[in-house]
């Protein structure tokens, strides 16, 4: 990993932190055990989904994969919201 790369991978880590435990623990596992082998598509909706509000965020994470499928046109953030879901 190049020092750019390094610099993104910090901030991302650093946005994960959010203002509810629940939000750090689920941004964080997915962050660590999927982020570094994710298609560069499903990283940049990740980064993406960091900009949303902790309430936004609340909602997409609770929601089932295939209402995110159903509500967005955006095949990566289902897959996210999925691989979070499995918990691994």
């Amino acid at each position: 990993m190049n020092k750019k790369q390094t610099t993104l991978c910090n901030k991302l880590r650093w946005r994960c932190r959010r203002g509810t435990r629940e939000l750090d623990v689920l941004l964080n596992r997915y962050f660590e055990n999927h982020y570094g082998r994710a298609a560069d598509e499903e990283q940049k909706a990740f980064a993406e989904i960091l900009e949303w509000s902790d309430p936004q965020l609340y909602v997409l994470l609770c929601a089932s994969p295939s209402q995110v499928e159903q509500e967005t046109s955006n095949p990566h953030l289902a897959r996210i919201v999925r691989l979070i879901h499995a918990r691994s």
